[in-house]
Parts: C-alpha cells; sequence; structure tokens
C-alpha cells in the first residue's frame, strides 16, 4: 500500500498486477522499500511490473552461501586499462583516476568452490543493451534516466549470474520475474509477461 500511496502511475496501474508484484517481492524476501534498493514495483502500461535492484540479486546470492565473493563496481576515466575475454583477466589501476566519468562497469564473483569470473561492460555497452531491452528506455521515468548508475551496476551483475553464477531457487525466479508483469504466481512457478 505504501508504495501504491508513493506513486500516481501505480495507484492507476491494474491492482492484480500489484499484488503479484509484491508476492514475488515476499516469496523472495526482498522489501519493496526504494530507499534500500532490493526490490521495486513500477508502473507500466497500466500494469505493475516486479523489478529487482542489483541489491537484491547480492543479498539472494549472500544467502546462497555459495559465494566467497561477490561486488559490482565502476571504474573511472583512467583507471580501465585492459579486459581479456579470454582468460577472463582485467587490469586496472584505481589510482590513475583522472576525471570523475564513468567508462566501465564491472561485477565479480567468486564461488566458495573457487571458481572466480567478471564481467565487464563500457558505458556505451550498457545504454546499448538498455536500448535493446529495456522497454521503458526512453521514457523520463526509466531507470535509465532516473537512476543510471544502479541500473547499470544491475545490468552487469544480472548478466554475470545468469551465465555464470550458482542459481539457487530464489535466483531463478528473481532472473525470470525480473522487469516482468506477473500474471500468476503459485510457489516456485510464476507465469510472466515481458
Amino acid at each position: 500500500l505504501q508504495v501504491v500511496n508513493n506513486s500516481a502511475l501505480l495507484s492507476k496501474a491494474d491492482p492484480m498486477t500489484i499484488l503479484h508484484a509484491a508476492t514475488v517481492a515476499a516469496t523472495l524476501d526482498l522489501p519493496i522499500n526504494s530507499n534500500l534498493g532490493f526490490a521495486y514495483i513500477v508502473p507500466y502500461k497500466g500494469q505493475a511490473q516486479f523489478q529487482m535492484g542489483y541489491k537484491g540479486f547480492i543479498q539472494l546470492a549472500i544467502r546462497s552461501a555459495q559465494y566467497r565473493k561477490i561486488n559490482v563496481a565502476e571504474l573511472y576515466e583512467g583507471q580501465f586499462i585492459s579486459y581479456d575475454p579470454i582468460t577472463d583477466t582485467l587490469e586496472y589501476d584505481i589510482n590513475n583516476k583522472i576525471s570523475d566519468t564513468v567508462t566501465h562497469y564491472i561485477a565479480y564473483c567468486k564461488t566458495v568452490n573457487g571458481f572466480d569470473k567478471y564481467n565487464v561492460m563500457s558505458k556505451d555497452e550498457i545504454i546499448n543493451h538498455a536500448k535493446k531491452f529495456s522497454k521503458t528506455y526512453s521514457s523520463k521515468y526509466s531507470p535509465c534516466v532516473t537512476n543510471f548508475e544502479s541500473m547499470a551496476k544491475k545490468t552487469v551483475l544480472k548478466l554475470l549470474l545468469s551465465k555464470f553464477g550458482i542459481l539457487s531457487i530464489e535466483m531463478q525466479i528473481a532472473q525470470k520475474a525480473d522487469q516482468a508483469v506477473i500474471e500468476e504466481i503459485d510457489g516456485e512457478n510464476i507465469e510472466v509477461e515481458y
């Protein structure tokens, strides 16, 4: 109720889609308080979408007890040196920051069994990804406009975990439900519309 009361657009959304999005958040035990950044319910064409925040993905990874390390960070102009996708080798110099312009976003994880992996994307790659996959990219309400940094961090982390992470049941639900209108939810089974 608090989320809906704080959003004029959500107050006009189909109530069942709001309820279903809230149910997914409750199923994942992620608060939908925007100040925390774990999960969100956002309006989209008269309906409500469930959206994960990058902090929500980190929270689910931590809870799985399968990750020794997990992080998302940005590199500023001058810090990025190179990334070799074949050997998954990232070179950077944190002490060589020459401006406040972010050039790259990095997600990193290391599992308890020792597997580690980076996902490195330039700011331009993040923007191109958003243009291709975000239905709301051109909207003034889009996270690409209102909170680019969080959206960029979520993008690199979500792609890393979906390709190389250990996906607990909760993480699988989160991956499927993210940026979707939840049509039906029954335990671990959910029907979504993107």
